[in-house]
C-alpha cells in the first residue's frame, strides 16, 4: 500500500524543484514467524513523513523499547525422556523361573539376572544369542570368540595366554572352570545352553517382567530390559527434519525447567527407535522418523526420571545485538526496511540493516541505540 504525505507551499513562493518533491514512504507490516514460517502483512501509518519530524503515533499504535541481547533461529519439538534400547529377554532350554530381579534392578555382565532351577542364568556381552552347549569337543565359531570376550574382560583368563579368537582351546576350558568357580557352580568347562544371556549392552535395568516365579521357561520374554542411560526421544514433522543433523547439538528442556545439552545420536524412520514403544504424541510412530538424543550429563536426567521434554534445535546465533519486534520493521519504498523512532513528542524514520530475524524478533544496525522507544502496533 502507497500513501504520498504532501505539503502545501507558503503564499507567495514558487513551487518547490521536482527533485525537492517530498519522498513516498510505503509502509508495510513484515511479521515473521517465530518457527518454521513467514508472511507479511501491509499496514498504514498516516502520521509517518520521511526524513521529517511528526506527531506521536495515536493511540492505536504503541511503542516498545529496542533490546540489547541474543538471539538465534532454531525449533521446538515436544518429546519424552526414557531408558534407551529396550530388549525382550527370550529364555533358552527348559526349567522353571525360580529367581527374577526387581524392575529398576541393575545388572551388570558377569552377574546373574535371573534363575533357572536354583541355578543362575548370567549376563553376558555380545551381539548374538547362545544356540549350542560350549565345550572342549565343538566346533570353531563366532560364539566361542564371543565367549572367549567376556571370560577375558571379566578376568578369569589372567595368565592363561587366552586370545579371542574362535577356537575352544585347554585354556579356554580353565578360564570357564574359573568362572563356575567364582559362581559358585560346579567346575565343569563347559557352558551349557540357557546358562547365560547374551546382549549389547555391558549393563541392563530391568524394564518390566513378563513372567512369574514358577512359570516354566517358553517362547514369550522373561523380561524386558533397557540401556542404563535415559535419552531423549522426538518424532519431529516431516518439515522439520532438515534442522536433525546426525552428531548434531540439542538443548533438552526437562520437566522441572533445568535444560541438558545433548547429541543426536540416530533417526529412524517408521519406528520407535532407541527410546522407547511409543512415539512422543503416543501414536507408534509407524510413519514417522524417531530421533534418538543422547544427553551429556545422567545424575541430572535421572533426577528428572522418565517425563516429557521439549527439545530446541539451536540455529544461527548472534549476541550483543540491537533487537526489535518484527512488528516495529517498515518496508520502505525502493527496498530496505526502516523504524519509527521517538523523540519527545515526534518521530522520525530511521533507515537500518535488517539481520536475524527469529522468534518474532529481528536483528538490526543503524542510528538506533539501545533503550530507544520505536513504534509497533497495539
Amino acid at each position: 500500500m502507497n500513501r504520498t504525505v504532501e505539503t502545501p507551499a507558503p503564499a507567495g513562493t514558487s513551487p518547490a524543484p521536482a527533485r525537492k518533491k517530498r519522498r513516498k514512504v510505503v509502509v508495510a507490516l513484515v511479521l515473521v514467524a517465530a518457527l518454521g514460517g513467514s508472511g507479511a502483512l501491509a499496514a498504514m501509518r498516516p502520521w509517518e513523513h520521511h526524513g521529517t519530524a511528526s506527531p506521536q503515533p495515536p493511540v492505536s499504535h504503541g511503542t516498545v523499547a529496542v533490546q540489547k541481547g541474543s538471539l538465534s533461529t532454531g525449533i521446538q519439538v515436544g518429546g519424552a525422556l526414557s531408558y534407551n534400547t529396550p530388549t525382550p529377554v527370550i529364555a533358552s532350554g527348559h526349567g522353571t523361573i525360580t529367581a527374577l530381579p526387581a524392575v529398576g534392578a541393575v545388572v551388570k555382565a558377569g552377574a546373574k539376572l535371573y534363575e533357572v532351577d536354583g541355578r543362575p542364568v548370567v549376563l553376558l556381552t555380545g551381539d548374538r544369542p547362545m544356540w549350542r552347549d560350549l565345550g572342549p569337543d565343538i566346533s570353531d565359531g563366532p560364539d566361542v570368540e564371543q565367549l572367549k570376550r567376556n571370560l577375558i574382560k571379566l578376568g578369569h583368563a589372567d595368565g592363561l595366554g587366552l586370545t579371542a579368537d574362535q577356537k575352544f582351546t585347554p585354556a579356554t576350558v580353565t578360564a570357564v572352570k574359573r568362572w563356575q568357580k567364582a559362581l559358585g557352580e560346579k567346575q565343569t568347562g563347559t557352558v551349557t545352553l540357557g546358562s547365560v544371556v547374551m546382549l549389547p549392552q555391558a549393563a541392563v535395568r530391568v524394564q518390566q517382567l513378563g513372567a512369574q516365579l514358577g512359570s516354566a521357561l517358553g517362547s514369550t520374554a522373561v523380561m524386558t530390559v533397557s540401556g542404563t542411560d535415559l535419552v531423549a526421544t522426538v518424532q519431529p514433522a516431516d518439515n522439520q527434519l532438515s534442522q536433525f543433523k546426525p552428531n548434531g547439538r540439542v538443548t533438552v528442556k526437562l520437566a522441572d525447567g533445568s535444560t541438558i545439552d545433548g547429541r543426536i545420536r540416530s533417526l529412524v524412520r517408521g519406528g520407535s527407535g532407541d527410546g522407547g514403544d511409543n512415539g512422543s504424541d503416543g501414536s507408534g510412530g509407524a510413519d514417522k522418523t524417531t530421533v534418538t538424543i543422547a544427553l551429556d550429563h545422567q545424575r541430572q536426567a535421572k533426577q528428572a526420571g522418565p517425563s516429557s521434554v521439549t527439545v530446541t534445535v539451536v540455529g544461527e546465533t548472534v549476541s550483543d545485538a540491537l533487537i526489535v519486534p518484527v512488528t516495529a520493521l517498515l518496508a520502505l519504498d525502493g527496498g530496505g526496511y526502516g523504524v519509527q523512532v521517538v523523540s519527545g513528542t515526534t518521530t522520525r524514520l530511521v533507515r537500518i540493516q535488517l539481520g536475524l530475524v527469529a522468534d518474532a524478533k529481528a536483528q538490526i544496525t543503524g542510528d538506533v541505540r539501545a533503550g530507544a522507544q520505536v513504534v509497533i502496533p497495539k
